[in-house]
């Protein structure tokens, strides 16, 4: 096995491991210490502005309207998140953020524009477009394998 292949690897392997550890790590102060990162990631789908109806937010996170629909009544049960009945359609449910889910909300973007921010500091101008041209190959890789599973698996 090659060095470069093995430091990739290694990297890799501890980024896709740390990210969601250090994100719920830095999320959890003691006023949403009662989230898990799926349910910060289910509030960044609601977000702020318009309310969401629930076929668009599972299908943004890729999960069934009933896993999000059981999710959803967690986070509605903790105050995050509140349901309506659409005006035009009474058959859609449209989720929004509560005010103390805006402040999750907040406190997640707040650690994306860190990270980002961060990064963009320590790199220069032609190692961040490396880096872009790097991230959206992995990207591409992981989006071809998933849907090669969803049919392979028949989802």
């Amino acid at each position: 096995m090659s060095s470069v292949y093995g430091t990739l690897n290694e990297i890799l392997v501890k980024l896709f491991n740390q990210i969601p550890n250090i994100e719920e790590k830095s999320l959890r102060c003691e006023k949403f210490k009662n989230l898990s990162i799926t349910e910060i990631h289910i509030i960044e789908v609601i977000g702020i502005g318009e309310p969401r109806n629930m076929s668009s937010a599972a299908k943004d996170l890729d999960i069934t309207i009933g896993t999000l629909t059981i999710a959803v009544n967690n986070l509605v049960r903790k105050g995050y998140v509140q349901r309506a009945k659409s005006e035009e359609d009474r058959r859609i449910v449209l989720l929004s953020l509560t005010e103390k889910g805006l402040a999750v909300y907040q406190r997640h973007a707040d650690f994306h524009k860190d990270m980002i921010n961060t990064t963009m500091n320590k790199l220069s101008e032609e190692e961040m477009n490396v880096l872009i041209l790097a991230l959206e190959n992995i990207n591409e890789y992981f989006r071809e394998k998933y849907e090669l599973t969803k049919i392979k698996n028949n989802d």
